[in-house]
């Protein structure tokens, strides 16, 4: 990077979603899992601290790409009861800062842009993976990430039916109703899980739920599904036998490891052994492991979110925000 000294940057949401709409977004998450498969990318595990009384937690996910010159450091908390008081799920900051001469770059509202490229590694893997004629969507969650699951998708699929199932029926009718206009995609909310899942091609949950959100025969033959809300060990929103059957594409395999309940609980159980789930999406990508076999294999990718997302996609963010003359100076 250039030494010459540049302004450290606030970007807020608004300033986040001009400089990164979602295609850009999944081009930055096909630069991120390749070089993270690659082996080109320092992170460290995420540290995680809890305040169990408020029924929260606090992440800490550093990295380091030695390709695009940038340390990244996000803080987010996940405090699932917030919804019923009006605050979002999850909150965050990433700070980008230049390797070359430790100058600070920006400070960008990591909510939004946690959001991003979590919808984006769920279409970039819905590329990949799902079958080329998908042409309908079930999103379980009605959330601030659920949106962006259904947004790209979207973007790398012709989509003609998209439905929305949650425990909460007020905000799955609003999720709908948001989304269609915003889409001009007719979405519909679904009663149950069975009736979001009927004939349905690409499967997206975005939910904390902490057992899996339908059932194994109610999933259709040739489906792709983006796992991303259960972060937590104990917890799983797909269930065993599907997990089982599935071919299984990881987001980073030492954080499934230690993260993805959803395949962590089959793994205990003796269901299944970690050799159906190695294979990461950035192994796909660089034609170290194939995709999807056939068009009637179920397609999994359980994604925990790793650090190298924030940092691409803060990256790429901040280079269009300079040029777009977005953010503001704080230095």
């Amino acid at each position: 990077m250039s030494m010459a000294p540049l302004p450290l940057l606030y970007l807020s949401s608004a300033d986040v979603r001009r400089a990164l709409p979602m295609t850009e977004a999944i081009s930055a998450m096909r630069e991120a899992f390749a070089e993270l498969s690659a082996g080109h990318v320092t992170l460290l595990h995420r540290a995680c601290m809890q305040a169990a009384d408020q029924h929260g937690d606090d992440l800490i996910m550093p990295c380091h790409s030695a390709k695009l010159g940038i340390f990244s450091l996000k803080t987010v908390t996940v405090y699932d009861k917030n919804p019923q008081h009006g605050l979002p799920t999850i909150q965050a900051l990433v700070i980008l800062t230049d390797d070359a001469t430790g100058a600070h770059l920006a400070v960008i509202d990591g909510t939004s842009l946690t959001a991003l490229r979590t919808g984006a590694a769920s279409g970039l893997a819905t590329d990949v993976l799902a079958r080329p004629d998908a042409a309908s969507v079930a999103v379980f969650g009605a959330g601030v990430q659920a949106r962006t699951q259904l947004e790209a998708v979207c973007c790398v699929r012709t989509m003609r039916e998209a439905r929305v199932y949650d425990a909460n029926p007020a905000a799955a009718d609003q999720f709908a109703a948001d989304m269609t206009e915003r889409l001009g995609l007719p979405v519909q909310r679904a009663d149950t899980p069975a009736g979001a899942l009927a004939d349905i091609d690409v499967v997206c949950t975005a939910t904390s739920s902490p057992k899996p959100v339908f059932e194994d025969n109610e999933l259709p033959p040739g489906t792709h599904i983006n796992a991303v809300g259960v972060y937590r060990p104990e917890m799983a929103e797909i269930p065993a036998p599907v997990v089982c059957r599935a071919r299984v594409v990881v987001d980073h395999l030492a954080s499934a490891l230690e993260e993805a309940g959803d395949l962590i609980g089959p793994l205990r159980q003796g269901l299944i052994e970690q050799s159906h789930f190695e294979t990461e999406l950035g192994q796909i990508l660089l034609g170290q492991s194939p995709g999807r076999r056939d068009a009637s294999e179920v397609t999994l990718f359980k994604s925990v979110g790793v650090a190298i997302q924030d940092l691409y996609a803060g990256a790429r963010a901040l280079d269009h925000a300079r040029r777009l003359e977005l953010g503001v100076p704080l230095s």
